[in-house]
């Protein structure tokens, strides 16, 4: 099917033949297509500035992360890239900074999750048909079943330093945590030291009501937070963005020259998101 534009909810191929557009960009064009004010907001961007790396402060790039820090809770710090595979992966690294020093370098994941296409982020996945010819697999990943804490608890190691899960698991069926389980998750890695990271690439960015999937699961608890999470996906209306949010013990592990990427935080797609 070869496609030639869009309007609103609905795509037209060369012969102007209309579909309704479902995918919607694999889960990524919220507005749909040709919406007035995001190609507005992109023509008056394109006139200023477009891409400078982030290297160098942009004001749409700081009004952006102001607000996603504000969304969750106030305080701690935003990094910008491109995908939310992306995200998750400066996640990974993270958590490996977080534990050196101890040796804690493994991460916790769930079965029938789904955490990107790179190569650390298939080997997080807990679905084996993501992971079909891409042997040998990127160490320091093991999966315990999705909302159950006894096999989580049984599964942590001296090596674990975090547990990353999907509020809302989505590529293997519509499978939501409960909050007696996001509480234990809290609980058992208040007790154990490790960080707690929620994979918010698709149930985020309002999908739920609120901006992340945990505050809807959350409601009745305000001060639940995780220790950091990921964005992509739907969080630039259809352009490539992802993001990492982490709170104040951990934002400043990333420093310069720890992580970075070319085109993160561009402000021509800062101003659209």
């Amino acid at each position: 099917l070869a496609l030639s534009h869009g309007e609103g909810c609905h795509v037209y191929d060369a012969g102007g033949k209309r579909y309704l557009d479902l995918g919607a960009g694999i889960a990524t064009a919220c507005l749909g297509h040709g919406h007035p004010e995001l190609a507005a907001a992109l023509t008056e961007q394109a006139d200023k500035l477009t891409h400078v790396s982030n290297l160098y402060y942009t004001e749409p790039q700081g009004l952006l992360a102001g607000k996603l820090v504000r969304l969750a809770g106030g305080s701690g710090k935003v990094f910008f890239c491109n995908s939310g595979a992306e995200a998750n992966e400066t996640l990974f690294k993270l958590a490996r900074l977080h534990g050196e020093k101890e040796g804690q370098f493994e991460i916790l994941t769930t079965l029938g999750s789904f955490h990107g296409r790179t190569l650390a982020g298939i080997a997080a996945t807990g679905q084996k048909k993501v992971k079909e010819g891409f042997t040998p697999a990127v160490e320091g990943f093991r999966h315990a079943s999705y909302g159950d804490l006894d096999t989580m608890r049984e599964a942590i190691s001296p090596a674990t330093g975090a547990i990353l899960v999907e509020p809302i698991q989505g590529e293997s069926g519509i499978h939501c945590a409960t909050t007696e389980y996001l509480l234990g998750l809290r609980a058992l890695c208040n007790e154990r030291n490790l960080l707690l990271m929620l994979d918010e690439v698709q149930c985020g960015h309002f999908r739920t009501g609120n901006f992340f999937g945990w505050q809807t699961i959350m409601a009745g608890h305000p001060d639940f937070a995780p220790d950091a999470c990921s964005m992509g996906k739907s969080l630039a209306a259809g352009l490539p963005m992802g993001a990492i949010w982490a709170s104040m013990p951990l934002q400043d592990l990333l420093g310069p020259g720890k992580h970075g990427t070319t085109f993160g935080g561009t402000p021509l797609v800062s101003d659209a998101a």
